[in-house]
């Protein structure tokens, strides 16, 4: 399917003022008023929520495998997770799984 100039532009102005509506309902509506507790506590799971469901089709299908799994990323997750989960540091997780990362290809040849 293929589109004229006129209306790739009207797409993109229409996407920029949804976004931009969708951003102003929550700073420019409610952004000088305190939230409830409530909103506050759930706010806190957000990136416990949302890294899960963007780093899991990385792990489990990785595109750079034709996605199928592949045992370095299945250990490096493996890894990351459980130093971060020991230490309680993001920089040692990251760092442990990158080297899982690079170092079991090149131990199973």
């Amino acid at each position: 399917m293929s589109y004229g100039q006129p209306t790739i532009w009207i797409i993109i102005a229409g996407l920029a003022v949804g976004t931009f509506l969708i951003r102003y309902s929550f700073i420019g509506l409610i952004g000088d008023r305190q939230l409830p507790q409530w909103v506050l506590s759930h706010l806190n799971y957000t990136a416990v929520a949302v890294l899960p469901g963007l780093i899991a089709p990385l792990i489990l299908w990785p595109e750079a495998t034709g996605g199928t799994p592949d045992a370095s990323r299945l250990a490096a997750a493996a890894v990351a997770f459980a130093v971060g989960t020991w230490r309680k540091s993001v920089v040692g997780a990251v760092a442990g799984g990158m080297i899982t990362l690079y170092t079991v290809p090149y131990l199973t040849g």
